[in-house]
């Protein structure tokens, strides 16, 4: 405790000729204009995106012959009206393949940052999004604001790299269904690396960074361990995962008799039974067939109580069976799983303890598991982060981890 002659101590008094006030004053209307700045910007890019609406909606729209070609070669771009501040970007259609083989037309958005680039041109970062649905028209480019979703954008976009974001085969535009159908995902991934080089620009580089949340994380792994066979040109630098959808098996097995599983599995059964010519009757229910077409026609992020309402009397009576013991379906849903190939690239895996669609314990096994075939991990847990929110809450530990092992987007390390 101070003693009391302490205490009658005089403060000592701010030299009169320091005018603190005015500088504070002066902060803090330099802070309020840069502010008003960032909400101008973002106010005249979302204003854009609607003008530019009905132009973008005929995007879409595949011209004769659309799919000949090679894959990751462009059928066709178009300017973004609306881009982050200080970027340009473009909506892509481009020549991608299924799980088959076959040829397939995919859409997506390529963000560059203003200013020249390097010699060396632009590492690439493709992203993989979260589940948004599975209909043509819940693919995030052909939404309101097409990169909203694209987690970490404005960091990566500091850091000079070229971000690509594919929507999926069968979003956007008229194509098979991809919903958690690794192969084909991982080739849409690494095609939309190939297609951001055809823009002119861009200055896209063979480098690569893979970066994916949950149904994107499956997306993301996949393209790592297909890439070497699927695109050798391209240099997998580092690959990046927010709660991924890595083992289908374990994420179907958690969801059997809850919502969550009514909602993912009418997306996943769909288009598993048009994929692999399996019919989804003999997995569901008589009432789980009979609604699957309103389920598979609403988006997720805008369409979650119609989801909930629909689904919710399934929940219990979804599944005539286990599919995760159950032939075909178990062999199709580890067939789906990431970790059956090791890469070279380091991974980085972000998991929320909170996060109850992806359990942390399946994550941590898969990180495990990553570990034991031969792949640099580094896991990142975050204590409060639930599925929504781990891919924000991560990105300032993955973007340190970024450079770390790739250096800024320009530059690769030596």
């Amino acid at each position: 405790m101070p003693s009391r002659a302490a205490a009658k101590e005089p403060r000592a008094r701010r030299p009169p000729h320091l005018p603190i006030h005015r500088w504070a004053v002066a902060g803090a209307a330099a802070i309020l204009a840069v502010t008003a700045g960032l909400v101008a910007a973002e106010e005249f890019r979302i204003v854009a995106d609607v003008v530019q609406r009905p132009e973008a909606e005929a995007f879409f729209a595949q011209p004769a012959g659309a799919a000949e070609g090679a894959p990751g070669t462009l059928v066709k771009s178009e300017v973004l009206a609306g881009v982050p501040f200080d970027a340009r970007g473009w909506r892509l259609m481009y020549r991608s393949t299924d799980a088959h083989g076959q040829p397939v037309v995919v859409t997506g958005v390529l963000v560059v940052p203003l200013g020249p680039a390097p010699v060396t041109g632009r590492t690439v970062v493709s992203w993989g999004h979260p589940t948004t649905g599975s209909a043509p028209r819940c693919a995030p480019s052909a939404g309101l604001d097409p990169t909203f979703g694209i987690e970490g954008l404005r960091s990566l976009l500091d850091r000079g790299y070229a971000v690509v974001a594919t929507d999926y085969a069968g979003m956007g535009t008229a194509g098979p269904d991809s919903y958690l159908v690794g192969e084909t995902e991982g080739n849409n991934v690494l095609d939309a690396v190939r297609a951001a080089q055809h823009i002119r620009g861009a200055a896209a580089s063979d480098r690569v960074v893979l970066w994916g949340h949950s149904q994107g994380g499956q997306a993301v792994l996949f393209a790592a361990q297909q890439a070497a066979a699927y695109a050798p040109e391209l240099q997998i630098e580092a690959v990046a995962t927010a709660a991924p959808a890595a083992d289908l098996r374990a994420l179907m097995q958690t969801h059997l008799d809850d919502i969550s599983g009514v909602t993912i599995g009418s997306y996943a059964f769909s288009a598993f039974a048009k994929v692999y010519d399996e019919p989804v009757e003999r997995i569901l229910t008589p009432q789980a067939v009979a609604l699957l077409p309103r389920m598979n026609a609403l988006c997720l992020l805008t369409n979650i109580p119609e989801l909930h309402a629909i689904g919710q009397p399934l929940v219990g009576h979804f599944m005539t069976a286990d599919p995760t013991t159950t032939q075909p379906w178990a062999g199709l849903l580890a067939e789906n799983s990431a970790g059956a190939v090791p890469f070279s690239a380091p991974l980085f895996v972000a998991q929320g303890l909170s996060d109850e669609l992806v359990r942390p314990a399946d994550t941590d096994r898969f990180v495990r598991h990553e570990s034991a075939i031969g792949i640099h991990v580094t896991e990142e847990r975050i204590s409060f982060a639930t599925h929504g929110t781990i891919a924000y809450l991560a990105v300032p530990a993955m973007i340190e981890w970024l450079d770390a092992h790739v250096g800024r987007g320009g530059d690769s390390l030596p």
